[in-house]
């Protein structure tokens, strides 16, 4: 069986994640189309914590999370999880959820799941079939096991995706606006299902969006983000507990922090689309 609840951090231990002025540019030194996508940028994720990134396009949110689990190297500054140097992707330690659920056709719901634990070292093939169904139960999709994905909902993919992630039983859990494909009515359905899955599952979480109202409804905290490049603006104490229901979200005081978050990043944001067209008459673009 798949254990989903946390294991391994005493209550003393120290930060999950800790990012120390992270500097990151994407092109060679001297290319004039070279892009600073994040500069001096410092933060620290606590153990089973649910930290979202937000801020405007470009500003290097999914660059962060990808230093964070080791699939870019940082050209400045240190990226330490659970203590230790990120120099490269640790599967027993970090598991990705990525804006599409990139499922393979071919492969039932219960395959998809067992192939991120082959990519894992797990060679028995019974542990990677119990792990892949507990999983898929954890996230209610066990009923689908044998079925393919073509036969799913969009959101039913993403659970997928979902069970993938918790099937490898890693503390940390980096996702990457994994519900930016659907549709709002189906991304409200599905924020109140993770809230609940993932107090239960205990993670520890990092969780890029757009959106002010997921960011809202799931974090403990917000990080806001300035535009590129990308340095933390602000950081947002949400102070409510978990799971949290959709009531939270007809409250004052969701509104508050909604409406709080869309001043931080207002002028961010027409930074951006400033930048954007002025970029665009050099290049001799109209608009």
């Amino acid at each position: 069986m798949v254990t989903v609840e946390r294991v391994g951090s005493p209550a003393t231990a120290g930060p999950d994640i800790e990012v120390q002025r992270v500097s990151h540019a994407f092109g060679l030194q001297n290319d004039r189309r070279r892009v600073l996508a994040l500069r001096e940028t410092s933060l620290e994720v606590k153990p089973s914590e649910f930290v979202c990134l937000i801020g405007p396009s470009g500003c290097g949110k999914t660059t962060l999370l990808n230093i964070m689990g080791g699939l870019v190297q940082p050209q400045i500054g240190t990226v330490l999880v659970r203590g230790g140097p990120m120099h490269a992707p640790r599967p027993h330690d970090v598991a990705f959820v990525f804006q599409e659920s990139t499922l393979f056709s071919w492969r039932t719901v219960i395959d998809n799941v067992k192939v991120s634990l082959q990519f894992q070292g797990v060679r028995s093939e019974r542990e990677r079939t119990d792990r892949a169904r507990a999983a898929l139960e954890f996230v209610n999709l066990v009923d689908f096991a044998d079925h393919y994905p073509d036969q799913l909902s969009g959101g039913m993919k993403q659970r997928v995706a979902l069970a993938r992630a918790l099937s490898l039983e890693t503390d940390i859990l980096l996702m990457d606006e994994p519900f930016a494909a659907l549709d709002e009515q189906t991304r409200m359905v599905l924020g109140e299902d993770l809230s609940v899955l993932l107090w239960r599952a205990k993670k520890t979480i990092v969780f890029v969006t757009h959106s002010l109202s997921e960011a809202v409804f799931l974090a403990d905290r917000v990080a806001v983000f300035t535009a590129r490049p990308g340095q933390i603006k602000n950081i947002i104490e949400i102070n409510e507990g978990h799971p949290r229901k959709s009531a939270f979200m007809l409250s004052p005081r969701f509104h508050e922090l909604r409406n709080g978050l869309y001043e931080l990043l207002r002028d961010e944001i027409m930074k951006t689309v400033t930048d954007a067209q002025r970029s665009s008459r050099r290049s001799g673009n109209p608009g």
